[in-house]
């Protein structure tokens, strides 16, 4: 099994899946209990994660993000959404605004982190219509979609991209 390191290093944004070859049960549900422990304002995990492993679903999912096609091609997608009433009785509006989105997105990246333990790639889809996405799902007014992740066997391994020095975005005080 890989180290934390090892995974992190080996996490690249993939476009393209292995057709035909769909996500095992076990790893999917070892990637959802993976975003289970990620950590949350409160404890509270003020998000929720829909799962798609339908080919229509996914197809009516890329029409919120037409320059994603990825999204169809995959054969698994996942929607995080930032409940924002979950935080709202304890932390207020900061909590409903900031919070929930923090929560979703902690979820999301350890998504994609036990995406590569699982030997899985994934993609992570920030711009897409919002809008549509919810008419997609049917989502309550307090569900908030936050990210896309599309994963899958990886059909291309992409070299990874040239990363800024850390003098460059760390101040050390």
């Amino acid at each position: 099994m890989w180290d934390f390191f090892q995974t992190v290093r080996h996490r690249h944004s993939v476009r393209r899946y292995q057709p035909d070859m769909p996500v095992e049960p076990e790893k999917l549900h070892a990637i959802l209990e993976a975003v289970s422990t990620a950590p949350s304002a409160g404890d509270l995990q003020s998000y929720h994660v829909f799962v798609l492993t339908a080919p229509d679903a996914r197809a009516r999912l890329q029409e919120a993000a037409p320059d994603q096609t990825f999204i169809g091609e995959a054969p698994l997608a996942m929607v995080f959404c930032a409940d924002r009433e979950r935080p709202r009785e304890r932390f207020g509006e900061r909590g409903s605004a900031l919070f929930a989105t923090q929560d979703a997105t902690i979820a999301a990246a350890f998504a994609q982190l036990a995406v590569v333990a699982a030997g899985l790639a994934s993609a992570w889809v920030g711009r897409f219509d919002r809008d549509r996405v919810c008419a997609q799902l049917e989502l309550p007014a307090h569900l908030d979609p936050v990210a896309i992740i599309s994963v899958g066997y990886p059909a291309e391994l992409p070299a990874p991209t040239p990363r800024r020095r850390l003098d460059e975005i760390v101040t050390r005080l």
